[in-house]
């Protein structure tokens, strides 16, 4: 995705598989923190071009044939003809398009075309880490009945990469692990990962705080919560004497969220 003639269009897709080129980009984007490596040699898409790149998709996700060449006929400076007759001949995606963008976004100086749309194909092969935080064990379809048979008192949290009350949610997460009773297990699931256990527990959010007491869901919650909000929670599900009922908090809670809804939906 690069050029306005036939052989520019041609090298560039040469440059797509010359191995030089492709370590070369693959180099500066880690450079750039657009790309990290951890101590094992994984690599996945760093935060803040997660966010960038959340920003072109909720733009051009979904993008029909016609929008994508007007947006390419835009970029490259060339006729929506010939920007339609390239998105047809190379098969271009709005996934294609989004995260070219955002890489030309976020690139300073900005590569040429031909290694931004190496840069491109590097970065949505590689795609994002976990967004579960650090701190909590995370489950997947394959494992979630288990940890809940092992540990019938647990909180489970539902978790998206690019969501930003997920994010703020984060920062308190040392404080909401704290303020879970001594006893009760606490977990979470990327919700792009897990859509058996969505379907079975009606999650269609994120975040989402899913409390259970004796191996059933007891509570439900969407959205970024409190510390303070969870701890009134906890209290009254998991028999705090100092707690009252769960009635006795909605206002809290009701004044408490912060979702982006739908996020976890595919």
């Amino acid at each position: 995705m690069s050029t306005d003639t036939d052989a520019d269009t041609n090298a560039d897709a040469e440059a797509e598989v010359d191995p030089e080129l492709a370590e070369a980009a693959l180099d500066r984007l880690i450079d750039e923190g657009v790309v990290e490596e951890d101590a094992e040699g994984r690599l996945t898409t760093g935060e803040e071009f997660e966010h960038t790149r959340r920003v072109y998709y909720d733009t051009y996700a979904g993008s029909d044939r016609e929008r994508l060449a007007e947006t390419l006929s835009h970029v490259f400076d060339i006729d929506v003809e010939s920007a339609g007759q390239y998105v047809d001949e190379n098969d271009v995606e709005p996934d294609d398009l989004i995260a070219y963008l955002s890489l030309q976004s976020e690139l300073d100086p900005i590569p040429d075309r031909g290694t931004l749309a190496v840069m491109a194909a590097l970065v949505m092969e590689i795609g994002p880490g976990s967004p579960v935080p650090d701190q909590l064990t995370e489950l997947d379809d394959e494992s979630y009945e288990a940890f809940l048979s092992t540990h019938p008192d647990a909180v489970l949290t539902v978790w998206k990469t690019g969501c930003h009350p997920c994010d703020a949610m984060k920062e308190d997460i040392d404080e909401i692990v704290d303020r879970v009773p001594e006893g009760v297990a606490i977990a979470g699931l990327d919700g792009e990962s897990v859509p058996s256990f969505r379907l079975a527990y009606g999650v269609d959010s994120a975040p989402a705080t899913l409390v259970f007491r004796e191996g059933e869901l007891v509570e439900s919650l969407s959205g970024r919560r409190s510390p303070v909000a969870l701890d009134g929670v906890f209290g009254a599900v998991y028999g705090d004497d100092d707690a009252g009922p769960i009635s006795a908090i909605e206002d809290e809670l009701a004044g408490d969220t912060d979702a982006i809804g739908d996020e976890t939906e595919n």
